[in-house]
């Protein structure tokens, strides 16, 4: 099904849903709530990068799991990180959220400190040009640049091989835009909120279809990259603001 509304009434009716959900109440119900619960900014990335790379699954279980996992990082995201021995990685063995286990969060930790001690950290690689796609390309080479699990590759989006890349496309979104509302950071400032990629999932991607906003019936980056440029024509300068419109609309309405 397709809606066939013209322009001005799309715009309208996104931009409303856009004021309805972007505010701090979606804040209680959201995964986003873990990295809000730091004020240091490698505290919020650290902890905004393992939350949303487990958010898959029902919402209120995604926060269970990423509060247990900060916690046994003792609620300091970056010292934990940066000071870690191999002694104290055994107490992730029992950690798991979905297919997400304790050896996947070991390497996690592991490849962290590689990259906060020799690329400059988070930002650094994944605002190092305005090309999101070839960060996040460069991102996953490096990621897994030291000895892993080949298991735990299946838990970080490779865009080279066409993933929507939904949580590292939500994840930017949380660092990178700023409005002034309350819910995203805004604490990476090398790029532009116009540069981003809408976090494309299962609730978005219905929306869309049903708004006439997208035909490709996979959700890939191809869909990914067609969705962002239908967006950018109702707002060029921050197009994944409708990520809330969307994302809401898909949870919390009969639509």
């Amino acid at each position: 099904m397709n809606l066939d509304l013209d322009f001005e009434t799309l715009k309208g009716f996104l931009d409303e849903k856009y004021e309805k959900f972007n505010n701090p109440n979606f804040i209680e119900d959201d995964p986003i709530q873990i990295p809000h619960l730091f004020n240091k900014k490698e505290d919020i990335e650290i902890s905004g990068f393992i939350t949303s790379t487990i958010a898959w699954g029902k919402r209120n279980s995604i926060i269970k799991s990423a509060k247990k996992f900060i916690d046994l990082m003792d609620n300091s995201p970056y010292e934990f990180v940066i000071s870690h021995s191999a002694k104290d990685l055994k107490r992730f063995e029992n950690a798991v959220h979905r297919t997400f286990n304790g050896e996947d969060l070991k390497f996690f930790i592991i490849s962290l400190k590689n990259i906060y001690e020799n690329y400059g950290g988070l930002e650094n690689i994944l605002t190092k040009t305005d090309n999101i796609f070839n960060n996040l390309s460069d991102f996953h080479k490096i990621f897994f640049s030291i000895p892993h699990l080949q298991r735990t590759k299946r838990h970080l989006a490779n865009v080279e091989s066409g993933s929507a890349a939904k949580r590292l496309n939500m994840f930017l979104r949380w660092m990178i835009r700023k409005d002034n509302r309350g819910v995203d950071f805004g604490i990476w400032k090398n790029i532009s909120s116009a540069d981003l990629y809408i976090p494309l999932d299962v609730h978005s991607g219905r929306i869309a279809r049903l708004l006439g906003l997208l035909e490709r019936k996979q959700n890939d980056w191809k869909a990914v990259d067609l969705l962002t440029k239908q967006l950018r024509k109702f707002d060029s300068k921050d197009p994944v603001k409708y990520d809330f419109a969307l994302f809401g609309i898909g949870v919390n309405e009969d639509f």
